[in-house]
């Protein structure tokens, strides 16, 4: 069981009682999507003449991210992306900034990589609280929605899991009960629209972007049964999702979707589910053979010295 008030009853009565182990992936041992490989300097400088590089190593994932060292010690390095049997490629998209964001580290702009790739049609990004996880998936989302219009709509969505005690029933209609669980995306949205010059208080601008249906809000509770085509779909705080939860989301993605998966396995507030068994960490594990999949590990905090400090000390 999974329940853990059960296995204390179990072990009061003598009885013996295990985690459930099914569907678990070890939280250590979750691929990260980047590598960072050794080669000589000839090497690097044919990468940026050709535009490609072959490696003999073969074992590298699709879409997984590559920082090319000088083996010698100099400080000449690339950026690369590993596309199939040891080819190397260029970032096509390091010099976008996309909804005019722009990345701050390499694991951004691998992530920014692998958002804005049209082909990528599944991306996970995990990172601890600050690394950027949901405004870089907002970002990509708004560039190919608004500024491209790639995609008919942005549909963020969020888990609706409480992190301390329940507020309890909350008024108001449907949006309105959402709020409080949007938040942090209305906050995100409001970051990216405020370095555009938009003077429009945040509620306006979600609100003329959601009666021109290009945006979409909407709590994960009633999305079996749908089928999303055509839409860029960004479900936030991913960890506290089970596997049969994810299951059921990537089920419903149609012909035309990007979904893109983001949280942190460390910040789960599902009482049943661990950094070892949630749904966002067996993606990962699922989908890192697929080419039409990515994902990045985050680990540099960008929202300030202090929620880094946070991170790393109180994690």
């Amino acid at each position: 069981t999974k329940d853990i008030n059960m296995r204390i009853k179990a072990d009061a009565l003598g009885i013996d009682a295990e985690d459930y182990e099914t569907d678990k992936i070890q939280i250590e041992e979750v691929y990260t999507g980047i590598c960072t490989i050794k080669v000589e300097p000839d090497q690097i400088n044919k990468f940026y003449g050709n535009n490609e590089l072959m490696l003999k190593d073969t074992s590298l994932f699709p879409n997984q991210m590559v920082i090319l060292e000088d083996a010698f010690g100099s400080s000449k390095s690339a950026l690369a992306r590993h596309i199939s049997n040891g080819k190397l490629i260029p970032l096509r998209f390091a010099a976008q900034d996309p909804f005019g964001l722009k990345a701050r580290s390499k694991e951004q702009k691998f992530a920014l990589e692998l958002l804005l790739d049209e082909e990528i049609r599944l991306v996970t990004l995990i990172g601890r609280a600050g690394t950027g996880k949901t405004l870089l998936g907002l970002a990509a989302g708004l560039q190919k929605v608004v500024e491209e219009s790639h995609y008919r709509r942005l549909t963020v969505s969020r888990p609706v899991v409480p992190m301390g005690n329940d507020l309890g029933f909350l008024p108001g209609d449907v949006n309105e009960k959402l709020r409080p669980w949007m938040q942090p995306i209305y906050d995100n949205l409001e970051f990216l629209f405020s370095n555009r010059d938009r003077n429009e208080k945040i509620d306006q601008l979600v609100n003329s972007m959601q009666d021109l249906n290009i945006l979409e809000l909407e709590a994960l509770t009633y999305i079996r049964g749908r089928s999303i085509p055509g839409q860029f779909l960004l479900v936030d705080e991913a960890q506290n999702l089970s596997p049969h939860e994810i299951r059921t989301i990537i089920t419903r993605v149609g012909e035309g979707t990007k979904i893109v998966l983001t949280g942190d396995p460390y910040q789960i507030d599902h009482p049943y589910l661990d950094s070892n068994s949630n749904g966002l960490t067996f993606v990962v594990e699922r989908f890192k053979n697929e080419k039409i999949a990515g994902h990045i590990t985050l680990t540099k905090g960008e929202r300030s010295d202090l929620a880094e400090l946070g991170a790393k000390l109180l994690g």
